[in-house]
């Protein structure tokens, strides 16, 4: 008899186990409910599409809903919201415009996804206070940037530019958070002729790196205009009164140090699991917050998984469970969850936190463990090194620097994470990649630092840094 494997959730996670089930089992019936119209796209590519990079929001889709259907045979039914499971009878309950839909499982995957936090800011809820979650909010991003671009504003005609900075301005604008999407949504916003107002309730920006890498992209922020507030946490929104001449609207950003008139405010403080679903049927969520699994991605309901943005992940380093909301991971975990219900079992692997991000013409990545308190909770006694070293031969007319942080254990010289920043294109996240090697290797500093890595003047010096970082954190320990 044909089993039945349902999918809820279309995006990374989703089509992922979707696609890679049916290649493996032809004969499984492979349903997936989604309740918006968008599916397979890539949400990374949100603020690039915000800045007029990229033209239109179908180029950010990896794979049709048409494709999906014709092609790989897959039932995927959007505008359909799963609002009910059932795990006595294998049932989930979805809402669609057609009505109410009761569907049998024999294999049920959520992959809910994330959803942007909300902080309890008054007045988050005036117009003009985005968010960039989805394919819609970057679509009313985009309008609204086109909008400003033309003269239009939210605001009253006879209020005048509020920009303190830039000749020619197109509006100023606040930004909220410090971390992937403020900084990234700061570069889109800038090139369009805003004023940026970036706020960030702690003393740094892009927290899970290191101070290094911090410091540095601050800095470069302030180069491009960027009116940076550090330890400047949010406390309200004011604007007009709804129905008035403002219409709602903000039009002030307030903190406990100052008043900044803006036009509009993005709000980019992370994301959470969307676990409601999850609970509501009796799956257990894990110490994180978000749902747990097993090494196969199941859930403590049998046959019931759950993989990407709602879910928990195995630590590369510690081996202890953590959130960590990453395209990649997504698609790791939704591919082995479709091998395993096809027949096959694969665990996807765990995650180190690897991330990358670009901010106007500087680039960083971070892997690991580079938070001190984090590492002496998981048992070891961290040392760490930062270092500056060119990207390229010396002689070579281009290059830049790359400074890396590198930090190992006290007693067994194991390495555990690295923050790395570059000029954008100078190899700092890409040379991440030799980190992550190491990480999933157990590999100690004295070992990293014998690593062969490639040479040639366009792109490296003998000594890449990172084997820089590797020596001179080495001779350290020694």
């Amino acid at each position: 008899m044909t089993e039945t494997f349902v999918v809820v959730g279309g995006d990374a996670a989703g089509m992922s186990a979707a696609s890679k089930a049916k290649r493996e089992n032809p004969d499984l019936e492979v349903v997936v409910f989604e309740k918006g119209e968008w599916v397979s796209y890539g949400a990374c590519g949100l603020p690039y599409y915000v800045k007029g990079e990229i033209q239109s929001l179908e180029a950010l889709v990896s794979i049709t809903p048409e494709e999906f259907r014709e092609e790989r045979d897959i039932d995927l039914r959007t505008g359909h919201e799963v609002v009910a499971i059932d795990p006595d009878d294998r049932t989930v309950t979805a809402d669609g415009t057609a009505g109410t839909v009761v569907q049998s499982y024999d294999h049920l995957l959520l992959a809910t996804g994330a959803e942007a936090v909300v902080p309890p800011i008054e007045g988050i809820d005036r117009e003009g206070v985005y968010t960039l979650g989805s394919m819609s909010d970057g679509k009313e991003l985009r309008e609204y940037v086109a909008r400003a671009r033309d003269g239009e504003s939210l605001q009253q005609p006879d209020r005048g530019p509020a920009c303190r900075y830039l000749e020619d301005c197109t509006g100023p604008v606040g930004v909220v958070g410090g971390g992937y999407i403020g900084l990234e949504m700061a570069e889109a916003l800038a090139a369009n002729g805003f004023e940026v107002n970036l706020f960030q309730r702690g003393d740094r920006v892009l927290t899970g790196f290191s101070e290094a890498t911090s410091e540095a992209v601050a800095d470069h922020l302030r180069e491009q205009d960027v009116v940076l507030s550090l330890e400047s946490e949010v406390l309200a929104l004011e604007g007009g009164e709804t129905g008035g001449g403002g219409d709602g609207a903000v039009e002030t950003v307030v903190t406990a140090d100052e008043r900044v008139d803006v036009e509009m405010v993005l709000v980019g403080t992370g994301v959470r699991p969307r676990t409601d679903l999850a609970e509501a049927a009796g799956i257990e969520l894990g110490p994180t917050g978000a749902v747990a699994t097993d090494a196969y991605r199941e859930t403590n309901v049998p046959d019931v998984y759950a993989a990407g943005d709602c879910a928990e992940a195995t630590h590369t380093v510690t081996g202890e469970s953590v959130y960590v909301p990453l395209a990649l991971t997504a698609n790791r975990h939704g591919r082995a969850v479709g091998e395993t219900v096809a027949g096959r079992p694969a665990e996807g692997g765990a995650v180190a936190g690897t991330a990358a991000v670009k901010a106007f013409d500087v680039e960083a990545a971070r892997t690991g463990i580079l938070n001190r308190d984090d590492a002496l909770e998981a048992g070891f006694d961290p040392i760490t090194e930062t270092i500056d070293a060119k990207s390229r031969a010396g002689y070579y007319p281009e290059g830049g620097t790359v400074t890396v942080t590198l930090t190992a254990d006290r007693d067994t010289g194991r390495v555990l994470g690295a923050s790395l920043v570059s000029e954008y294109g100078e190899g700092a996240v890409h040379r991440s990649h030799a980190i992550v090697g190491a990480l999933e290797a157990r590999a100690t500093v004295f070992e990293l630092e014998n690593y062969d890595l490639a040479y040639a003047p366009p792109f490296n010096t003998t000594w890449d840094p990172v084997l820089v970082a590797a020596k001179v954190l080495a001779g350290k320990l020694r």
